[in-house]
């Protein structure tokens, strides 16, 4: 399958080092082009793809296309390839509030679009992307798109209904969980922590907790109730948390961050 990029920033080029580092896409059936010349730049000489400055071009040369631009550059730049998808190409979309719909009615022709969102872990080949399909997308076409899409971490086909809650608790989650390590490392300072060991020590634990989740399949409260002993240091800290709305803050976070994603 040969792959192209319409944009090339940090998430393109993250999924495309994945990609080849899996061997799921040779580097030289990959193209990407972008309006920014030092981003191609940049993913020739880093990943040893083939670049343009045309988007056509990129179309034209592929059989799967991801549209890896900002959201409210879509418009403009559907309505300058569509003419060169044909009935066999694939659209792979990566933004926010972008839906089946309303990209068919961009494209104005009957083509083949997965709506994807994945989240910016794939830079260290820990990404957690959700798919759909519309119908014109075939079973087998839809299993070859999510296995690319696992070369940079996880992938699940979901209901397109579920892609906002996607965007709160994967797309986006990323920032808040680099806030939560950036705050226990804040607390770790005060208590006398250099920085530098107070952003180990909080990221490993969060890395640590993570895959405990996955790989126990234990309840999350599960897991933190073995922690918490009786009367010790972790339940004081919990019950603080709970104290200042930890839970409800994040719950309405990501309740702002869906409707936000619902509105685009």
């Amino acid at each position: 399958m040969k792959l192209g990029f319409i944009g090339c920033g940090n998430m393109a080029q993250a999924m495309i080092g994945g990609i080849v580092e899996a061997g799921l896409v040779v580097r030289e059936d990959i193209m990407a082009s972008d309006g920014y010349k030092p981003s191609l730049e940049k993913a020739s000489e880093k990943l040893g793809i083939k670049t343009t400055m045309d988007n056509k071009e990129v179309v034209k040369n592929s059989d799967l296309v991801v549209l890896s631009v900002k959201p409210q550059f879509y418009e403009s730049v559907i309505e300058e390839v569509k003419n060169e998808v044909t009935e066999n190409t694939i659209i792979l979309t990566i933004a926010p509030g972008q839906t089946l719909e309303k990209l068919g009615s961009l494209f104005g022709n009957k083509v083949k679009i997965v709506r994807t969102m994945p989240n910016t872990p794939a830079m260290v080949g820990e990404g957690m992307t959700a798919m759909c399909t519309n119908s014109l997308v075939t079973e087998d076409e839809a299993e070859k798109v999510k296995n690319i899409l696992c070369g940079f971490g996880k992938a699940e086909i979901v209901p397109e209904y579920m892609m906002d809650a996607v965007v709160a608790v994967s797309g986006s989650s990323p920032a808040y969980v680099f806030m939560f390590i950036e705050a226990m490392a804040d607390g770790a300072v005060l208590e006398g922590m250099s920085r530098k060991d107070a952003y180990t020590f909080a990221a490993q634990a969060v890395l640590g907790s993570a895959k405990m989740v996955l790989e126990t399949g234990m309840h999350p409260g599960e897991l933190k109730d073995m922690v918490c002993s009786p009367g010790g240091t972790t339940i004081e800290a919990v019950r603080v948390l709970e104290e200042k709305g930890l839970r409800s803050s994040v719950i309405e976070a990501m309740i702002a961050c869906s409707n936000r994603s619902k509105s685009m």
